[in-house]
């Protein structure tokens, strides 16, 4: 698994390859030359183009140092302005601003010179404040973002766009939009939450040399969840499989006005690989069902005269299917009628398969969580914010500030697996683990697309995936499903039925790109 780091996690794992004996000036230098690689290939190549590199005072402007003098070596036009005298760079990177050509670097004395500069250059880095800033940027640092920013070059941004909270993603105050961004060893945190997210752009992974084992003594618990991972545990079915052998997913959904929930829960399922797929509906609404749906089958129950919604009385035949089913998904457009809601409770504390738990099912149990911990099946719930700020009794706001370590405590809190569904989506476990998702895009913020998740978990779930296996593979496929969609039909215009129509195209990509590690751009070592 590819860990994300804080940005403590990661100043003690270069701690501890330095004591190792990797020398911190030996990093420092394939952190540059490998960036400086990627501005290179940027510009399809240096010569004679103009660069302009800002640099702080720490190793980031040491790693904008190295950057600077490979590019000059290859034939670029370098201006390098520090945001400081020289003589307050101390360490390694003093050793890296002596080693520059005589004359490309300056102190800022006006802030239009370097805006003149920005002006005619090519590319330009942003090399001012890295991953241990913490707080809004000021002075001259501050006058320094707001010059890139006005920028029309691209920026390459070193380790973190200046301004960005590594650890968190979050800005407090001015931050350089980069074009792309250059980080070493592994990601961090903050490159996959918005509003850091968008200001990162490409990211770019080096490998700078440190070897894996440090960081075995981090206590990392939160993962990314990536291309490689999907690819490997995906299921395969043998040659002579037939449906039974493929997963039985029985859906529960459905009321008057949302029977669209259920049918696009029961596509997807199948489109997830499911062998067979029974809908349980109200059943004045399964003469409706049936039409939407063809390739499952419909289950038409109890309901609650005028309501139109299952009744309690549903009870005995819901949990007959239980009995039969390999996984179960429970939820989408079941509607908030007490009876209902009462039902819902009483299934899940007794259920015999492991289960999806969504929408109405989650505000169900919003007021009864002793029936999730009550339950002794493995479950997999799939709120949205508001839904879990209801479970959890936090304010979105509370949840915002501090996302991933809520999401962990409650799942091990109730003993499942929780899909908090966002951008971007965090999947927790009951172990303590949390996995970010990188894909998906704006586009999927539209009605149905949660239904559409929970068919997919359930359906790897009926195929023998653990829950937490099937959480994460699901959301990376349905994510890039809808990907695919938006590069067909923008994002404005994607809607449900769009990522399950491009499905079968994301399991293609991913197991045709097998050997792709990350969801980004990786590089190996420099030196090597």
């Amino acid at each position: 698994m590819i860990a994300l780091l804080t940005n403590s996690q990661m100043a003690s794992i270069d701690r501890r390859a330095i004591d190792g004996g990797a020398p911190s000036i030996d990093l420092m230098e394939a952190a540059g030359q490998g960036a400086a690689q990627v501005v290179e290939d940027l510009l399809g190549g240096f010569q004679n183009r103009h660069l302009v590199v800002l640099c702080g005072k720490g190793n980031n402007g040491g790693d904008g140092f190295v950057i600077a003098r490979h590019a000059a070596q290859r034939g670029a036009i370098v201006q390098v302005f520090l945001a400081t005298s020289a003589s307050q760079i101390k360490g390694d990177a003093k050793i890296n601003l002596d080693r520059l050509p005589a004359n490309i670097a300056q102190p800022v004395n006006r802030i239009a010179t370097v805006q003149t500069a920005l002006a005619r250059a090519d590319a330009a880095v942003d090399a001012l404040l890295g991953t241990g800033t913490r707080g809004a940027a000021r002075g001259v640092y501050a006058d320094l973002i707001n010059a890139l920013n006005r920028a029309t070059c691209p920026i390459v941004a070193v380790d973190v766009p200046s301004g960005l909270n590594a650890d968190t993603g979050q800005i407090d105050g001015p931050c350089a939009a980069a074009t792309c961004t250059v980080t070493f060893a592994w990601p961090r945190i903050g490159h996959f939450f918005f509003p850091g997210r968008a200001r990162c752009g490409q990211l770019h992974l080096i490998d700078i040399g440190i070897p894996a084992s440090t960081i075995e003594h981090e206590r990392v618990s939160t993962y990314l969840i990536d291309n490689r991972r999907c690819a490997r545990l995906f299921p395969q079915r043998s040659a002579d499989a037939h449906k039974g052998d493929c997963g039985r997913v029985y859906i529960l959904a459905g009321s008057v006005g949302l029977t669209g929930a259920a049918a696009l829960a029961a596509c997807a399922a199948l489109i997830g690989g499911a062998g067979t797929v029974t809908i349980g509906i109200p059943q004045s609404l399964n003469d409706i069902l049936e039409i939407k749906v063809t390739e499952a089958m419909t289950h038409p129950l109890p309901e609650v005269k005028r309501a139109r919604c299952l009744s309690l009385r549903a009870r005995g035949e819901i949990q007959r299917q239980f009995r039969r089913a390999n996984s179960a998904a429970i939820g989408p457009g079941l509607g908030t009628h007490r009876e209902t809601v009462e039902l819902i409770r009483r299934l899940v504390r007794d259920l015999v398969c492991p289960a999806v738990i969504d929408a109405d099912a989650i505000n169900a149990l919003a007021g009864d969580l002793n029936a999730i911990r009550a339950c002794e099946m493995p479950l997999v719930l799939t709120p949205h914010w508001g839904e879990f700020a209801r479970l959890t009794q936090w304010s979105i706001a509370e949840i915002r500030r501090n996302p991933i370590a809520i999401a962990a405590e409650f799942a091990a809190r109730v003993r499942a697996t929780i899909v908090l569904k966002g951008a971007p989506t965090i999947v927790a476990t009951p172990r303590g683990e949390t996995h970010i998702n990188p894909t998906g895009n704006a586009g999927m913020a539209t009605g149905g697309a949660g239904d559409v998740l929970t068919g997919l978990v359930a359906a790897l779930i009926g195929q023998g995936l653990d829950v937490s296996t099937a959480a994460c593979t699901a959301v990376y496929l349905h994510g890039l499903a809808g990907d695919i969609a938006a590069e067909k039909t923008g994002q404005m215009s994607l809607i449900a039925s769009d990522i399950i129509d491009n499905f079968a195209a994301a399991t293609h990509r991913v197991r045709s790109r097998i050997d792709q590690q990350l969801d980004l751009a990786v590089h190996p070592n420099p030196l090597m």
